[in-house]
């Protein structure tokens, strides 16, 4: 699957792209929960951005309660979060 890559003049941060790119394969099931991501340096290369780029995409996907960094030992998907039904 060819996919298009990061556009750093399109009119969204190029952080908030990765971070969506790896949510849309949370979502598709192809990066399961306690799935490892790469580390910050082969993210950076896997999507062609600046390793500081790499890590803005990291903390955006733990703002969104997607990933979960332990030190030492590198960044997991988590299980995503409980959807509330509000009746």
């Amino acid at each position: 699957m060819a996919e298009t890559p990061i556009d750093p003049e399109a009119a969204e941060y190029v952080y908030r792209q990765v971070a969506d790119r790896i949510a849309a394969e949370v979502a598709a099931g192809r990066l399961r929960p306690g799935a490892r991501l790469p580390g910050e340096r082969a993210l950076a290369e896997q999507y062609g951005v600046a390793i500081g780029t790499a890590r803005r995409a990291v903390e955006e996907l733990r703002g969104r309660g997607l990933a979960v960094t332990l030190p030492s030992k590198g960044t997991f998907i988590t299980s995503p979060p409980e959807q509330s039904e509000d009746v």
